[in-house]
């Protein structure tokens, strides 16, 4: 990056995110009664089966009956298949006791 007064030593702040548009604090939240899904089914059955599974996950949606229509539910599958953050064990560095319990360091006992 070429600025106009490096060689001062100043150099111009990062612009944050919020002057690009990106919302880094969103406080909507899909599925809440504040911002309730909207969905759309065929059948006051099908209506019945979409409320008990709201109900399981504890989520708030506006549903619309619409007999001719085509059903809509594009949103809750979007919320229930919603990937999950992997996380995995932290591996010990060398010098630490291991993790087995045998009182020796990880390099002399699991690690080699």
């Amino acid at each position: 990056m070429s600025d106009k007064f490096f060689f001062k030593g100043r150099k111009t702040p990062k612009p944050k995110h919020e002057s690009f548009g990106y919302n880094t604090k969103r406080a909507a939240k899909l599925g809440t009664q504040a911002f309730p899904l909207t969905l759309t089914v065929t059948s006051e059955a099908r209506r019945l089966e979409v409320q008990a599974l709201l109900d399981t996950h504890g989520l708030f949606a506006k549903l619309e009956l619409d007999a001719k229509g085509q059903e809509d539910l594009l949103e809750l599958d979007a919320w229930l298949n919603k990937p999950k953050t992997t996380s995995f064990e932290r591996k010990p560095n060398r010098n630490e006791a291991c993790p087995c319990g045998s009182g020796n360091k990880y390099k002399k006992c699991c690690g080699q």
